[in-house]
């Protein structure tokens, strides 16, 4: 008798042109690109989080300046009646200062209303509802410290931006899909094997006997089917293309940020620093000017409008704090989450 036996060898495929491999780069590519999707919602969430905190903080303020406000032009309205009372003090002025004193219980009722929306927009960010201890106090009391920044910072640090590090990803995706689109223009061989042996016994199967290798190619591509490859090579050229536009962009918007952010930062600490020259100027020329009231050598116009001067240079001077703390989150957002060490970023970049 002879026996016979075929042992089946696993198919596989010769990538002669690249098209597995393309395939395979471009899938890479679009994974890191969702990670670094990823990473520009992390670093999003992180600078919403810190604004509302901060403009909670801020609101703090405005609160506390608005009573102290109401309480002090309550302060002149009861002396406006009392000198009304006594004649020597008009109606108009016992009416202008309500009018001041209306317009801070307005602003108090404003400034509690916005505390209230600040905390509900942070429970929500943050995902639960945050207790007592977690909310910011005023913001004078609370303000962050601005971190300077290395002196000559390469533009090289933008590349940690995730919106930057995506389009990049996303190009060279693109890139590899060209490559398979080129290559489906070749043909994908496959090679099975198939090992036979015929022996004078099952014993010796494997033995002395008689062996053949038979490899039998086969084609697999469609002779006529160059039109939808050339659609698919021009599409995949078309998407190199809009990502090529992304990723310009990406950077163009990366720089604009960032130096918009560092414009404001080399200006604020001037306007901080002239707000609060104006706030306490505004705070001496009121005290001056309330004291020659009370001694009958000032008009009652003049102190009301240096009380409202003052009101107004306090709440300038509070949104001059909120923009420098707020410039901070802005640097971090616009960073990509702010500087790191040349290790951690090249760590973030993956091979």
């Amino acid at each position: 008798d002879i026996y016979s036996a075929n042992v089946g060898i696993s198919a596989w495929q010769i990538d002669l042109f690249g098209r597995v491999r393309n395939l395979t780069q471009a899938q890479q590519e679009q994974y890191f690109a969702t990670e670094e999707n990823r990473n520009a919602a992390q670093v999003s969430l992180i600078a919403e989080i810190a604004t509302q905190w901060l403009t909670m903080a801020a609101d703090q303020d405005r609160l506390k300046i608005a009573r102290d406000t109401e309480r002090a032009f309550g302060q002149t309205v009861k002396l406006t009646q009392d000198r009304f009372r006594i004649g020597i003090a008009s109606e108009l002025e016992v009416r202008q200062a309500s009018t001041s004193y209306d317009q801070a219980r307005s602003d108090i009722a404003d400034a509690t209303t916005l505390i209230a929306q600040d905390q509900n927009a942070l429970n929500l960010l943050a995902g639960t509802t945050l207790t007592a201890d977690m909310l910011p106090a005023r913001l004078e009391e609370t303000s962050p410290t601005l971190e300077n920044l290395p002196a000559n910072l390469p533009s090289e640090v933008l590349l940690r931006r995730p919106d930057i590090a995506s389009a990049e990803h996303q190009l060279i995706a693109a890139n590899a899909n060209i490559g398979a689109a080129r290559a489906a223009f070749f043909p994908n061989i496959s090679l099975t094997a198939a090992f036979g042996t015929i022996s004078l016994g099952l014993s010796n199967l494997f033995g002395n006997g008689s062996q053949t290798w038979s490899v039998a190619p086969t084609v697999s591509q469609t002779l006529f089917d160059f039109g939808r490859n050339k659609g698919n090579l021009r599409y995949a050229q078309a998407t190199r293309d809009a990502a090529v536009a992304t990723y310009e962009k990406s950077i163009q918007t990366g720089f604009r940020e960032v130096a918009d952010a560092l414009a404001r930062r080399g200006t604020i600490g001037a306007q901080l620093q002239a707000q609060t020259s104006l706030r306490d100027n505004a705070a001496g020329a009121f005290k001056l000017s309330e004291l020659r009231f009370r001694a009958g050598i000032d008009t009652f116009l003049n102190t009301l409008d240096s009380q409202r001067s003052l009101y107004t240079a306090q709440q300038s001077l509070l949104a001059a704090r909120l923009t420098r703390d707020s410039n901070s989150v802005e640097l971090y957002r616009a960073l990509g989450g702010g500087v790191t060490t040349a290790q951690t970023t090249e760590a973030r970049r993956p091979n």
